[in-house]
C-alpha cells in the first residue's frame, strides 16, 4: 500500500509529516487531506493564516501528487452533492 506524506504550508512556515499514512490510492489520500483540513480548521482558535494554509501531499517519491488549500475542506463542507473545492491532483 502506498505511504503519502501530509506537509502544510502555512505561510512561509513548513509542518513536515516525518512519518505519512498507508493509504490505498490517491483518492484516498485527497478525502485524508479533507478530513485533516476540517481538523486544522476547528482547531485553529480563529487564526485567519490558517484560512491560506496548504496541504501538500507527496507520495514516498517525494513528489507531490496533491495540493489541497485549507479552506477547500469548508467549500467542500457547505457544498451539497458531488464534493466542491479546487484541490490540484498531479
Amino acid at each position: 500500500m502506498p505511504r503519502y506524506f501530509f506537509h502544510t504550508h502555512i505561510g512561509d512556515d513548513v509542518v513536515v509529516d516525518p512519518e505519512g499514512s498507508e493509504l490505498a490510492d490517491l483518492e484516498a489520500a485527497r478525502e485524508a487531506a479533507r478530513v485533516l483540513a476540517l481538523q486544522l480548521l476547528q482547531g485553529a482558535d480563529g487564526d485567519p493564516d490558517l484560512l491560506k494554509a496548504v496541504l501538500f501531499v507527496a507520495d514516498e517519491a517525494e513528489d507531490v501528487v496533491l495540493e489541497f488549500p485549507l479552506v477547500d475542506a469548508l467549500v467542500a463542507a457547505s457544498v451539497p452533492g458531488p464534493e466542491g473545492g479546487s484541490e490540484t491532483l498531479h
